[in-house]
């Protein structure tokens, strides 16, 4: 993969792809993301998670009727935690309030009150999310996340390396290999194929770069 390729497949800026070349090439081939059924299927990913490679930690900045995607926030409290009419962003102390309780005593995060829900967000370019995926993510790239979560918001290399280890390391090169785009969104977003329409279209550019089209 060239970096026009690769501008082209994450439809980059050239400010963006100069950024963004070395520290995903270096990545995917780490973690043996090295055929062109596996890195278009990747860079389709990473570029919806990411906003098109500009978003590194995750936002709560949600309207009221959007907070219906977190079962945990209670229906009660989505008015007042949401973004109100008068304001163009949720200030951060609401942000964190969402995230606490949308997040909390799951995988590894202690209870709402813990603040893990927010302390472990999801940021990189996949999203990382979770004590427990911190923590293994860390202990594979050599790095304290559970001390230093926002490595991977900090730091580009960082940033992909994560990326790239979850895709391994959940079996997407092996849903790429069976052509099974959907499944890798399975694996990446759960079961509820959050917004798949809008990752296939990232998908199908990114195979025209590649010549798969």
């Amino acid at each position: 993969m060239d970096r026009d390729t690769f501008q082209r497949a994450a439809a980059l800026s050239d400010t963006l792809a100069a950024r963004w070349f070395a520290p995903v090439s270096v990545a995917m081939s780490e973690f043996s993301i090295n055929t062109a059924a596996r890195q278009t299927a990747f860079i389709a990913q990473i570029r919806h998670e990411s906003g098109g490679l500009t978003q590194l930690v995750e936002s709560f900045n949600y309207a009221p009727a959007a907070l219906t995607i977190f079962s945990r926030v209670p229906a009660s409290m989505r008015a007042t935690l949401g973004r109100h009419p008068d304001e163009k962003t949720v200030p951060p102390e609401r942000q964190k309030e969402i995230a606490s309780l949308a997040y909390g005593g799951r995988y590894g995060n202690g209870d709402a009150a813990s603040g893990d829900g927010w302390r472990f967000r999801g940021r990189g370019l996949k999203q990382i999310t979770f004590r427990d995926n911190y923590l293994a993510c860390g202990r594979a790239l050599g790095v304290d996340l559970i001390a230093n979560p926002d490595l991977l918001a900090t730091d580009d290399t960082l940033a992909a390396r994560s990326a790239a280890w979850f895709w391994s390391a959940h079996g997407c090169n092996e849903a790429a290999d069976k052509g099974d785009f959907a499944q890798t969104t399975r694996i990446i977003n759960g079961p509820a194929m959050d917004q798949q329409a809008k990752r296939e279209a990232c998908y199908a550019a990114a195979k025209t770069a590649f010549g798969l089209a």
